[in-house]
């Protein structure tokens, strides 16, 4: 199904099938006729057989996913040597794979891991040949966050994909399904074969800071319907998926990264609100479960956040949920999970609750050896570490690890951002722009009554591998539309002198299409649409990431939800904007009142068309 011919990291040559075999120590051979991922149940017997040999250091190792700083397993750029050598203690990937024996590594765009489909194919090999090429080596799990939306770390030439909310605004369980199928054939071309997506939190908090349009809404069997719908997308083509952020993160004012939130649902409103989700990903038969930092003192009162909680991870998660798959924690450099223990207590005794994987803890030695010494003195049993271990096996040889570990650059060609997934990719967003206010049916716009168009607003940093800023890239799409559209950029934060400057060249357009970002009642994004409406020029406001921004302008006489700044979101509500397609999507969240938050200004469900 995917090439493994060369796709070597320089001028080594990759190894063969046989040698790959050979280099596991010849019980990993069996494995090679384990089929197609996902196909059948893999031979416990042999993987546990492949445990029994390890030694206790290659067991702590292979309970750890790691990041790591390079294009290259080998021969990265100086400074990302010199990154490595500060953070972990190693030059290169291969190194930290040989030093620690880590059974995954985590794609960062950030960490230079991701140029390019190529690169990455060939990063991914470099990191197989380092591992498989050690005594009882085995394949390494490699893993990236790739949401789509506003988190994705490959970015163009890949297909890129509208985010979690804007698949809710669209509502079709098989643009989710066709979303994670396109997109896991793409990553897994790649050699990353674990993806941390979906996003299962029932995002029901307009002011959340770190999930909103990474959730796919606010009722719960939506969202369930379509978590269960992307799962079967990925692991259809070979990508395990990762619902997270297990028991939810969906009801929080506080960042996980940078803080300790507590949910104060009950359990009956967990059972009711955040747990469908969870459940409908195990039904599907989720691969991974992610956990979050928080705290939630109906299900754990203890204090402790949901990644160290074995009332949450075992009692719930593994035993009232029936789930056996593996549990892999966020990442142990965020804030909420060091707040109440130290860095080196904090994977001992995540292991105790039940997790299976630690995801980048900030100083690796310090964990891997904490680890090891709880083992050693009692606190964690051998027998423990083996229960993770093979899950994390079994994980490996569904995914066809074992068999077939390395990628081609010929799969790439063939995959990755093909004329077919980029059309795919804009016909779902087509279905998923939001049309909220078109007051005097202002839209569409017409080429003969609004030809010049002006296009300002806020530029905020480009997601991942899109071209950017918003204002540029909806300005070239309405010009290609046939309007003749200049982009001002005025910011997240307009300056009273960037408004003056919007306001006149505003006199000089026929209309106005104005990309706010999170305004909130004192904003100076509000005051900007206010003095644009004043100039009497028809002002279209498209809010480019939370939906709630159409509360805080009740001026604007047009306003449109694209969840996201994304070049796929944004031409998508050019063509809305210009007539080319309708819009069609309904908003999977309630937007209250600015005045009155107690009240729905618009409710789940809601949205116009021409």
């Amino acid at each position: 199904m995917h090439d493994t011919g060369t796709g070597s990291t320089g001028n080594t040559a990759q190894p063969s099938r046989r040698t790959v075999l050979a280099a596991t120590a010849g019980v990993t051979a069996a494995l090679a006729a384990a089929g197609p991922a996902h196909a059948a149940a893999p031979d416990d017997s042999r993987l546990r057989a492949i445990v029994s040999r390890m030694t206790l250091q290659e067991k702590v190792g292979q309970l750890f996913v790691m990041r790591v700083y390079g294009h290259s397993a080998t021969a990265p750029d100086q400074a990302d040597v010199d990154a490595n050598l500060k953070e972990i203690g190693v030059r290169t990937a291969a190194e930290l794979v040989a030093k620690y024996r880590v059974g995954g590594i985590i794609y960062f765009t950030w960490a230079h891991n991701t140029r390019d489909p190529h690169q990455i194919a060939d990063l991914s090999n470099g990191i197989q040949r380092a591992s498989l090429g050690l005594p009882r080596g085995l394949p390494v799990l490699i893993s990236t966050d790739q949401e789509h939306g506003i988190v994705a770390r490959v970015g163009k030439p890949a297909t890129l994909f509208p985010g979690a909310m804007a698949l809710g605004a669209g509502g079709s369980r098989s643009d989710a399904r066709a979303l994670g199928r396109i997109a896991g054939a793409e990553l897994r071309a790649m050699g990353i074969r674990q993806d941390y997506s979906p996003v299962a939190d029932v995002n029901v908090n307009p002011a959340n800071p770190v999930i909103g349009v990474r959730s796919f809404g606010a009722d719960p069997r939506a969202v369930s319907a379509l978590v269960a719908a992307e799962v079967a997308g990925y692991q259809g083509s070979g990508v395990a998926a990762t619902a997270k952020h297990f028991p939810g993160h969906g009801d929080t004012n506080v960042d996980s990264h940078t803080g300790f939130p507590t949910i104060t649902h009950s359990r009956e409103l967990w059972e009711k609100l955040d747990a469908p989700p969870f459940r409908a990903a195990i039904a599907a038969g989720i691969d991974s479960i992610m956990t979050a930092h928080l705290m939630v003192p109906a299900l754990d009162d203890s204090g402790d956040p949901a990644t160290l909680s074995r009332p949450i991870l075992t009692g719930i998660l593994r035993e009232q949920l029936g789930y056996d798959g593996v549990v892999v924690t966020d990442s142990l450099g965020m804030e909420g999970v060091r707040t109440k223990y130290g860095d080196a207590r904090v994977p001992v005794l995540a292991l105790k609750a039940g997790v299976d994987q630690l995801l980048n803890p900030p100083d690796l030695d310090l964990a891997w050896n904490a680890v090891l010494t709880a083992v050693r003195e009692g606190e964690l049993t051998e027998a423990r570490l083996d229960e993770s271990i093979l899950r994390v096996l079994r994980l490996k040889s569904r995914l066809g690890l074992f068999r077939s570990p390395y990628v081609g650059q010929g799969g790439v060609d063939r995959t990755v951002g093909t004329r077919s997934h980029l059309a795919a990719a804009d016909r779902i967003a087509e279905r998923t722009t939001t049309l909220l206010v078109n007051e005097g049916r202002l839209l569409p716009l017409s080429r003969r009554r609004h030809p010049k168009v002006l296009v300002v607003g806020a530029d905020p940093a480009s997601p991942s591998g899109t071209t950017g800023p918003p204002t540029g890239v909806l300005a070239g799409a309405l010009n290609e539309l046939g309007f003749t559209a200049t982009a001002l950029s005025t910011g997240t934060t307009p300056s009273a002198a960037a408004i003056a400057k919007a306001v006149a060249a505003a006199r000089d357009a026929d209309a106005v299409v104005a990309a706010t970002y999170n305004v909130t009642a004192s904003s100076s994004q509000k005051a900007l649409v206010e003095q644009l409406v004043a100039t009497g020029r028809p002002v279209v406001a498209v809010a480019i990431r939370n939906p709630y921004d159409v509360a805080q302008l009740p001026s604007a006489p047009a306003c449109l939800a694209a969840y996201s700044w994304t070049d796929v979101e944004l031409r998508a509500a050019a063509r809305v904007i210009a007539g080319r397609v309708k819009p069609r999507g309904k908003l999977p969240v309630a937007v209250q009142r600015a005045d009155d938050p107690e009240q729905v200004l618009y409710p789940i469900g809601y949205g116009l068309s021409y």
